[in-house]
């Protein structure tokens, strides 16, 4: 995969599972991403549904400077720019528009689309995306969706987020052409409101061994 995601990609194949996180406080930030390294995860994805989202993402990267943080609901030349300046390692959007795309620049490899078709994965390909999210993943087809677009897209690897949870992760992650999942269960709203940090750790670990069904 010829893409400057690629610390991305060897963190997945250790840890595929990505957390993704809405904080709503800063003060958050720094115990929920010690709390998600605690538990052996690599990766987490803070989207940008609070104000305080961007200010996490700082945060999270001075508490742990080996997470892979990525900025997530990306949807306007606004978020592109100040999600890179906040220290954001990838970017993560729903969908892609003419604006947005345009506002990537030469940052678009930074960025993993959500994609619902087989005409949007080969659009996206066709502008220089080789990681595509399927969004939302449970009403987008799921497993099905996955498995039929690996026949004629083969050369094309997903993080299926939306929908997902801890009883079906693994079925996603034993397909090939998934490269790891994105989900919420692992810090909901009310692990991270309430400080629950013994739980986010012990749901990250339990989601670290779905790496090993991955490669079994």
């Amino acid at each position: 995969m010829t893409i400057p995601l690629q610390k991305l990609v060897e963190a997945a194949a250790a840890a595929p599972v990505v957390p993704v996180l809405v904080v709503p406080d800063v003060a958050h930030a720094a115990p929920l991403a010690s709390a998600l390294v605690e538990g052996g995860l690599t990766i987490a994805e803070v989207t940008l549904r609070t104000p305080a989202g961007l200010a996490a993402i700082e945060a999270m990267k001075r508490a742990e400077p080996g997470l892979h943080v990525g900025a997530g609901t990306v949807l306007s030349d606004k978020d592109v720019r100040q999600s890179l300046e906040a220290g954001a390692d990838f970017l993560v959007s729903p969908g892609m528009s003419p604006g947005l795309l345009a506002a990537l620049g030469d940052k678009r490899r930074l960025m993993i689309p959500g994609v619902a078709t087989a005409s949007e994965a080969m659009s996206r390909h066709e502008e220089g995306f080789d990681l595509l999210k399927l969004f939302p993943a449970s009403i987008a087809g799921g497993i099905p969706a996955l498995k039929a677009l690996a026949g004629p897209l083969p050369h094309l690897k997903f993080m299926p987020t939306g929908g997902i949870g801890a009883r079906d992760a693994a079925d996603y992650l034993a397909l090939p052409n998934v490269l790891a999942v994105g989900g919420s269960w692992i810090a909901t709203a009310e692990d991270v409101l309430h400080g629950k940090w013994a739980e986010v750790s012990r749901k990250a670990r339990e989601a670290v061994s779905l790496a090993a069904a991955k490669d079994a």
